[in-house]
């Protein structure tokens, strides 16, 4: 399994820290109780740590809730920092039995380590919530940092702006402290003027820029990122300012070896509705000279899975024997073997000017009538997922979701010229990552209908030629 799940319950936010040469992931425990009459319990952080995000040791959890009338009932997203030899952790403190009529409030808690990340005190005296301006019930997710060592520490939060319009008062807000203990409010980070909040932030400098990650609490429930000159702004959008799909979530980033990886989760879903809280997942950004970040899958994990198979191919509803044998009328498919639950999916090919789609089909039947579409559309410069067949709304022929191109809520810009183009797919049974040219990414989770294995390639109103398809299973 390479997108990562304990034994026992589903990873929320994922804190990530590197440490001692590596990768501390602290997560954020949802251990969903079957029992419905169970007592509650709080949220607790959990750990797992790698150096190659293929192989994990799972330490459990290591910051645990607090009681049942403790202002951390539940701790929820945060970050860990390193002061000399000692580490700092900062989360959110949340009770369902603390607050007002309007909702829980929410507090920031620190917590102190000696030098193992698995073992910490809480500092319950550090503990300070929202101060005035600040809506109490958001005040969420610290993070920490500097500018440069002598610089005071920095700490910010995803915050709402009292007595502003609903959807439009986000912030991220800031303090600024001198030794880790006691905070200042400073001017905001970022004030955009849209949606609830900016979840989840973190800061970063990469070389002459500086990067703000966030997850939009809208509709859309997707990470995104700014770029700026300094630490301070302005934050400036690119034209890609999406990290990935709907289901690659809270992503927040660190740095390993000179490397800068994003670390997120996939959702589970119930019936067509995505929950909080899923499978661990990884993508390592490349830095482009503009400042603009591309994603890929990272190397290590391409590197677990073993020699690549050839996929033979057989052409379906009279399509020419092989693909690139002359251009199609309004679609094309081929189908190719059953392939593993967990492997590595390569295709590689040359795309004609004005071609309208081409991609892939996964868990597709034998004669490709069902099947997870992974679609890229050169006209629209997009990557999409669909379904087929999609959902009917009632017994009669009309009555299916047709009005729907896609799955709405998983598609990436994604530039795509006439010309060579590679997409890599990950299989992790239910869950899979595609990424395109190690420059866009699309996480999903294929429909709980699905049942078959095949794999096939189509074009729409254009032609490909192929270069390869190829699959390689996890360890062969």
């Amino acid at each position: 399994m390479m997108h990562w799940r304990p034994a026992s319950g589903f990873v929320g936010d994922v804190i990530p820290f590197c440490h001692d040469g590596r990768i501390w992931l602290f997560y954020l425990l949802d251990e969903r109780p079957d029992d419905p009459t169970a007592g509650p319990s709080g949220m607790p952080w959990a750990l797992v740590s790698t150096t190659d995000f293929v192989h994990y040791t799972d330490h459990g959890v290591v910051l645990p809730a607090g009681d049942r009338d403790a202002v951390d009932f539940d701790c929820y997203t945060g970050s860990v920092v390193a002061d000399g030899s000692r580490l700092h952790l900062f989360y959110t403190g949340h009770n369902p039995r603390r607050g007002s009529a309007d909702g829980a409030f929410q507090v920031v808690c620190h917590a102190v380590s000696d030098g193992d990340p698995t073992r910490w005190t809480k500092l319950p005296a550090d503990t300070f919530g929202a101060p005035n301006g600040f809506v109490p019930q958001d005040w969420r997710d610290p993070f920490v940092y500097r500018t440069a060592p002598d610089e005071p520490w920095q700490l910010v939060l995803a915050a709402r702006y009292a007595d502003a319009p609903d959807r439009r008062c986000g912030v991220v807000a800031r303090l600024s402290s001198p030794d880790l203990s006691q905070w200042e409010l400073a001017p905001p980070l970022w004030e955009p003027h849209r949606y609830i909040t900016q979840e989840c932030p973190d800061v970063f400098q990469w070389g002459d820029w500086w990067y703000l990650v966030y997850s939009e609490f809208s509709d859309a429930f997707q990470t995104r990122y700014r770029i700026a000159r300094g630490p301070n702004g302005p934050w400036l959008a690119q034209p890609r300012d999406t990290v990935d799909g709907r289901a690659f979530y809270a992503a927040k980033t660190v740095e390993f070896q000179g490397r800068r990886f994003f670390v997120g989760w996939i959702p589970t879903k119930q019936g067509d509705a995505w929950q909080w809280a899923g499978d661990l997942a990884v993508l390592e950004a490349h830095q482009q000279r503009d400042g603009a970040l591309a994603f890929g899958l990272p190397s290590e994990v391409v590197a677990a899975y073993g020699d690549p198979e050839d996929v033979k191919l057989s052409p379906l509803d009279g399509a020419s024997a092989e693909p690139g044998q002359g251009a199609t009328d309004r679609y094309a498919a081929w189908i190719g073997d059953v392939v593993p639950p967990h492997c590595l999916i390569t295709l590689t090919v040359d795309v004609a000017p004005d071609t309208h789609s081409f991609g892939l089909l996964l868990h597709a039947t034998e004669d490709g009538e069902q099947a997870t579409i992974l679609r890229l559309e050169p006209q629209r410069n997009r990557l999409v997922l669909d379904y087929w067949p999609r959902g009917r709304t009632g017994p009669a022929q009309w009555q299916i979701h047709g009005d729907i191109p896609h799955a709405v809520d998983l598609e990436c810009p994604c530039p795509l010229p006439p010309g060579r183009h590679t997409l890599q797919v990950l299989l992790d049974g239910p869950t899979a990552q595609a990424a395109v040219d190690h420059r866009v990414t699309l996480t999903f989770r294929s429909a709980p209908t699905v049942r078959s294995a095949h794999v096939g390639l189509f074009v729409t109103d254009g032609a490909v030629d192929l270069v390869e398809l190829q699959v390689a299973r996890l360890g062969g």
